[in-house]
């Protein structure tokens, strides 16, 4: 399917005409946006450990931080202070939901609480900022557009490398045609890490375990499983795949304007108990309607190469190069060609080529509650993506490729793999 957009806005539009989903976003919508004294919507922020609070301070140029929440007491009350010890701290979240004085909610938690916690915000009349990846399954990401369609809500997702002036620029010109038909787009994750067996120690005093569990099985504690290292376990998240790839795969997709046909993944899984269980050595192929072809990668130069019959281009976020980059300076690219994303403002130039992008990310944020619009990883584009990471890290552990019907979403004549597009979840933590 190809995913013709003049901006986020067009890109509902397309997959509406082509899935039969009826438009969602109405720019002019009527849900209430901030109503606080000069426009300074009050915030609540949910995992508060490292990018939750980055997230959060952010965000405090556009609005005030009035309550933290964190399964953690440790982190919780660190982070209170980190704001001037004036924000109330609490151990669940839903109590920030309940909160009147709360219009905007920060999500920073460990993956498998992201869907959970968007879908419950929007459903407290809340919009939200949640770290990528958006889910943790295929179909967490139908349940968030359905609940985004009924609440009129505006949710960013963290992929901010897509505000970021080297990869936007990237991707205007590969879809604008400078390096001819594409061919083919690599993107290097790194490596997984091994380790386990992992002992089991007592739960800390200051963490309320079962609430960090949430939907995940219902285990004893480990370190291991907590806090950074949750990404290499599949009970939680995804590896590098999600982690990193979630950005490049996001970039990558957004270029090739596509959605995929068919995903081949490789790779080892570990078989240690109570270890990482992500895969190692892993690498896969992801074609498309066109026959352009996704190589994700371990080993290389982290970035996303993209390769047409003109030439190559690269870009990471400390470098943009390659044939086209080299011919700006008798064929310039200006900004008024950028056809993705319109910032719709044009009082505001400073929303584009900012260097530091997380500002620029959270400002088209704020930017889309005031105007009620989609922000530039609006959750259709950011399900999108996060599906295909699913989809390779399920291929890895099937052992097959799997063939995608992407309006349908799903996996064609392998009913066993559709079966791995949700999980289990635990009683009471359910995403629905």
């Amino acid at each position: 399917m190809r995913l013709n957009r003049r901006s986020a806005l067009t890109v509902l539009s397309a997959l509406g005409t082509s899935f039969g989903i009826p438009l969602i976003w109405n720019p002019r919508a009527t849900a209430e946006g901030p109503s606080l004294k000069n426009d300074r919507p009050g915030i609540g922020a949910i995992g508060m450990r490292y990018q939750g609070t980055v997230i959060a301070l952010k965000a405090q140029a556009h609005g005030d931080i009035v309550a933290i929440a964190d399964v953690d007491r440790n982190v919780r009350e660190q982070a209170r202070a980190s704001f001037g010890s004036t924000p109330d701290i609490y151990e669940d979240y839903r109590h920030l939901l309940d909160r009147k004085d709360i219009d905007v909610i920060l999500i920073g938690t460990p993956d498998h609480w992201h869907a959970k916690m968007v879908i419950d915000a929007c459903r407290a009349g809340k919009d939200v900022y949640v770290e990528k990846p958006l889910t943790l399954t295929v179909d967490e990401g139908k349940v968030i557009r359905k609940v985004v369609q009924e609440t009129q809500r505006v949710v960013q997702v963290g992929s901010w490398q897509r505000s970021d002036a080297r990869y936007r620029l990237a991707v205007e010109m590969v879809r604008a045609g400078r390096l001819g038909r594409l061919r083919r787009v690599t993107c290097v994750a790194g490596p997984n890490p091994t380790g386990g067996p992992f002992p089991v120690r007592p739960v800390p005093n200051a963490l309320n375990w079962n609430l960090w569990l949430g939907q995940a099985p219902e285990v004893p504690y480990t370190e291991e499983r907590c806090h950074y290292t949750f990404r290499w376990w599949f009970e939680y998240a995804g590896g590098k795949i999600t982690d990193w790839g979630a950005h490049d795969i996001d970039i990558a997709q957004w270029a090739i304007g596509e959605l995929p046909v068919e995903i081949a993944g490789h790779g080892k899984l570990p078989n240690i108990p109570n270890g990482y269980n992500v895969p190692i050595d892993f690498g896969a192929v992801v074609r498309y309607p066109s026959g352009v072809e996704l190589i994700v990668q371990e080993e290389g130069r982290i970035g996303v190469l993209f390769e047409g019959e003109k030439g190559r281009l690269f870009v990471n976020r400390g470098t943009i190069a390659g044939t086209a980059i080299d011919e700006l300076k008798d064929h310039p690219f200006p900004k008024e060609q950028y056809k993705l994303y319109d910032f719709d403002d044009p009082n505001r130039p400073d929303r584009v080529g900012k260097l530091d992008a997380i500002v620029n990310h959270m400002a088209n944020f704020f930017d889309c509650i005031r105007a009620r619009r989609l922000p530039i990883s609006d959750y259709e584009s950011q399900h999108r993506s996060a599906t295909t990471c699913h989809l390779i890290n399920l291929s890895i552990r099937l052992g097959r490729p799997l063939r995608w019907d992407a309006e349908k979403e799903v996996i064609i004549g392998d009913e066993e793999a559709n079966q791995h597009l949700s999980r289990e979840q635990r009683k009471g933590f359910e995403v629905v």
